[in-house]
């Protein structure tokens, strides 16, 4: 994780109090640095992550110290985020509701982490971050940090002090906060690499078809392309690590393949889930990489893991996926669950040959050393190895206690005939 600090000098040593604020270079936060001043009296010191979204991170702590924070970070965590987030929700197929690939849920706790990290090095005693109290991430940022730092407060702005967008903008210019200037928006996005996430404005309406305004990681699959498009992609212990035999850090691979699945269609997730805060919320999703692998390990887990492993771990997956999406990331269950996703994931290699066309990511192919497919069991041609001997008496045996059970159950008086 690389990290770039500025400290303006001349803030620093007021001897009040320090708190480490989320800062995402918006609105929201920028006023956030100004009202936490006023309100609690502490010195701000603003902390941009970077997790793949778009934006200039620098430009952001320069920013944040022109509005008064007396230092400023932005820390690079990309390759945390994959190696440590994104890489186990993989294994464990992590997908909330069967539906959503967790891509903001599962970069808070990391957010947390990186914020938790400065507050030591600061010496701060507070955490802020800038999220409402209608949404799911006040709760993953919350009970992160508790879990990480339970002597540290949460401060967060926005459930203290709700605010119009126009009455923000007001105390931003009455209090000479330079107000970010950004193409004007309907929607809430949030982005990361495994993802993008859009609500709001018409999206609220579950009746209507998202607009194609909403989306800009994928075309329109009337729009894609008419021929499909092919992709290997090669698994290492359930860790993707080349496109068409080309290997490729985890960055440069999501990266690469959102661009691909994306220009297909693939990817595209309309969903009314279920939030931790009692409400029923549409969504909408734009995952072409998390889409597109989540399918290829399913694929290639069904090759070489046998029938009672992949039967139990389909449980353990979706409490997986319940936990990354309640905020419980640090919890010992989830760190559990990733040694069992770990043990599942030794024989997880091969190659998986995916078709990208129109909106869909369908297998078409997949190998692996590790292949529990035999083709000599499997055929009915020519060279068929299967014992076809054996399975009368395995039928007997399979069958055998349910013929048992139906004739000392039966109430027609034949219960005594025992013709087995």
């Amino acid at each position: 994780m690389h990290s770039t600090s500025s400290e303006d000098s001349g803030k620093v040593g007021s001897g009040r109090k320090k708190i480490v604020l989320a800062y995402s270079g918006g609105l929201d936060t920028s006023v956030a640095i100004k009202w936490l001043e006023d309100r609690y009296d502490l010195d701000v010191v603003a902390v941009s992550i970077d997790v793949g979204q778009p934006g200039d991170m620098v430009a952001n702590i320069e920013r944040a110290k022109s509005i008064g924070a007396v230092s400023a970070y932005a820390i690079d965590a990309r390759k945390e985020f994959v190696d440590e987030y994104i890489w186990p929700a993989l294994k464990a197929n992590a997908l909330y509701q069967g539906v959503y690939p967790l891509s903001t849920a599962i970069a808070r706790p990391l957010i947390a982490k990186v914020l938790v990290d400065v507050a030591r090095k600061e010496g701060a005693h507070f955490i802020a971050h800038g999220c409402t109290a209608k949404g799911n991430d006040q709760v993953r940022f919350d009970v992160s940090i508790g879990a990480l730092a339970p002597d540290l407060g949460i401060i967060a702005p926005m459930r203290e002090w709700v605010m119009t967008r126009e009455e923000e903008i007001e105390y931003a210019r009455q209090n000479g906060i330079p107000v970010p200037v950004k193409k004007a928006c309907p929607y809430s996005v949030d982005e990361n690499l495994w993802g993008r996430s859009c609500e709001c404005g018409v999206l609220e309406d579950a009746s209507v078809e998202p607009p194609e305004d909403a989306r800009e990681w994928t075309v329109s699959p009337q729009e894609a392309p008419d021929r499909p498009t092919y992709v290997e992609i090669g698994f290492e212990k359930g860790v993707p690590v080349s496109l068409d035999g080309e290997r490729l850090d985890g960055i440069e691979l999501i990266v690469r393949l959102n661009k691909l699945a994306g220009s297909n269609g693939v990817g595209r997730i309309d969903h009314v889930e279920d939030r931790l805060v009692g409400i029923k919320s549409r969504e909408t999703y734009e995952c072409p990489a998390a889409v597109t692998l989540i399918k290829a390990h399913q694929s290639l887990e069904g090759l070489v893991l046998t029938k009672d492993v992949l039967s139990y771990k389909k449980g353990a997956e979706q409490r997986y996926s319940e936990l990354a999406y309640d905020g419980h990331w640090f919890s010992p269950l989830r760190e559990a669950l990733d040694a069992f996703m770990d043990k599942t994931q030794e024989f997880v290699t091969g190659t998986v040959r995916m078709k990208l066309y129109k909106g869909n990511a369908d297998v078409v192919g997949r190998a692996s050393p590790y292949s529990l497919y035999n083709e000599g069991l499997a055929t009915y041609a020519q060279g068929d190895e299967f014992d076809h001997t054996s399975a009368k008496g395995f039928i007997y045996v399979w069958g055998l206690p349910l013929r048992t059970a139906t004739l000392a159950y039966r109430t027609d008086g034949q219960g005594s005939e025992r013709t087995v």
